[in-house]
């Protein structure tokens, strides 16, 4: 444990949520409705693929640094920079992959801090932008945050202390205590060295001495200003996420702020689908597949956030996912006349808020629960198809065959950096090949557009991701292998 750093609660003492990225375990993918996989993070090694790739990436580690003004810390790998900011609520305030920043940073408070004591008082809230940990539900009155407000969950100022500078990297963000909710928030923020998978533990404890009942949420704001010209707002900004087939909401979600026929909306193929406008609006999800994806479609970069959800436990206003979209909004003013309020980027920043919920705890005085979600920066475009273990499919696998040569297409973004290898099976579903294919890096999108040569009796094609140290991390997709006419013939 790191000099001055806090133990957290024992596991007796907190519930957790865990997707189990553990290489203790492995799942098989398998499909379960267009969009939606079930996976698990583990990685395995595989006896049929010999060695592994030399690994020429440097190991992580940490600087302090100088960012837009305030006083930083950089957690940083061959892939991703992660920049924190403790003094703005523990904030991470930007994330970098490939020279690609996703995050918002509010131009106007660029370099400033104000005090939570001083801005409560003017009953001001300063938005900062960044990434950041929020109680729900919201509202007023006893068992309600009056969000978004600045007090010291959202603006205190926080304590960080280096876990581990081995593999992972491993920081520790620790909060003050707030006497309104009771709360008191800390996170551990993990990479590796050998992918820009970034790891969250974030940890709300009950730090008053009576029993008190909330939800925690991840509050990310991502940047939807035109990268090219920021006056301008992004028109290829996109979100996604698979929706529930057993939804409580009546269209499979539910807007809560703003136009209830915004068309910013659509629903295909069970996928939600969200085009950014500058129309405010709050859309709430209860997703169960345990993730989302935001895409820059004018760059091909995606951020893809894994979580779990909880069946059959009780989420505010039954919402496990929200989006928020900053914008222009219409009201009434004070003669009753429609009007759109905050139609200027100075009065409303160009961002949008992916917010990830968990269940409504109840804790008693010094319990903790802790909610553990996963980052994956990744090269992407507006077609995303489904989330795997090891990446996404914009274009899914296919497999025909001609004469023996079996053609493989598809276009992947992927998570680790290693190889792709076909694996063959036979009607009986015992594999029959294993085929080195080509060379993947998380930077780089994987299209695969290739002949190899299979047996007679082939039936059924899997692409695997294997990573460079020889570990089998899962599957991008199978398919049953299609003859052509002249072959079903023979």
């Amino acid at each position: 444990m790191a000099p001055g750093s806090k133990r957290l609660p024992n596991l007796s003492e907190r519930r957790s949520i865990n997707i189990g990225i553990d290489a203790r375990v492995l799942l098989r993918t398998r499909l379960l409705r267009p969009g939606i996989l079930l996976v698990a993070a583990g990685c395995l090694i595989s006896p049929s693929v010999a060695g592994a790739l030399p690994n020429s990436h440097s190991p992580c580690r940490f600087q302090s640094t100088t960012f837009e003004g305030w006083k930083a810390e950089q957690l940083f790998n061959d892939w991703v920079r992660l920049t924190f900011v403790p003094q703005l609520g523990g904030r991470l305030m930007q994330v970098d992959f490939g020279g690609h920043p996703y995050l918002f940073v509010n131009p106007r408070y660029k370099g400033l801090y104000f005090p939570p004591a001083d801005s409560m008082k003017q009953r001001q809230w300063i938005n900062y932008g960044g990434d950041k940990l929020w109680p729900l539900p919201e509202g007023h009155g006893e068992g309600y945050w009056p969000g978004p407000v600045s007090d010291p969950l959202d603006d205190g100022e926080y304590k960080l202390t280096v876990v581990s500078e081995k593999n992972p990297c491993t920081l520790r963000l620790e909060g003050p205590a707030d006497p309104s909710t009771g709360l008191q928030y800390s996170r551990e923020i993990s990479i590796g060295n050998d992918s820009p998978r970034i790891s969250f533990h974030a940890v709300m404890t009950n730090a008053t001495a009576h029993e008190i009942r909330w939800s925690m949420q991840s509050v990310t704001q991502y940047d939807t200003a035109d990268s090219a010209t920021p006056a301008l707002y992004n028109h290829d900004f996109w979100a996604f996420a698979p929706l529930n087939p057993q939804s409580a909401y009546i269209d499979g979600y539910r807007v809560r702020n703003g136009l209830a026929d915004d068309p910013s909306y659509a629903v295909h193929d069970g996928m939600f689908t969200l085009h950014w406008l500058y129309l405010e609006n709050e859309v709430w999800l209860d997703a169960d597949a345990g993730w989302l994806a935001i895409v820059d479609d004018s760059t091909k970069y995606g951020m893809i956030e894994r979580f779990q959800y909880s069946a059959g436990e009780e989420y505010p206003g039954k919402a496990s996912l929200i989006f928020y979209k900053n914008g222009a909004a219409l009201e009434l003013d004070d003669k009753g006349m429609p009007a759109l309020r905050s139609n200027h980027p100075d009065e409303a920043p160009y961002y949008m808020e992916a917010e990830v919920n968990s269940p409504m705890e109840r804790l008693n005085p010094g319990a903790s629960y802790a909610l553990d979600t996963w980052w994956f920066p990744v090269r992407a475009n507006k077609e995303l198809k489904a989330v795997t273990s090891v990446g996404i499919v914009q274009h899914p696998f296919a497999a025909s065959l001609t004469a023996n040569r079996l053609q493989l297409s598809g276009s992947f973004g992927v998570f680790f950096a290693g190889k792709l290898y076909a694996h063959v099976f036979d009607l009986h579903g015992a594999e029959s090949s294993v085929v080195e294919l080509e060379s993947v890096d998380p930077l780089q999108v994987a299209e695969l557009n290739q002949p190899i040569s299979v047996s007679p009796g082939a039936s059924r094609v899997a692409i695997r991701l294997t990573n460079e140290q020889g570990v089998d991390c899962g599957s991008l997709g199978e398919a049953q292998i299609s003859r052509s006419q002249k072959e079903s013939d023979r």
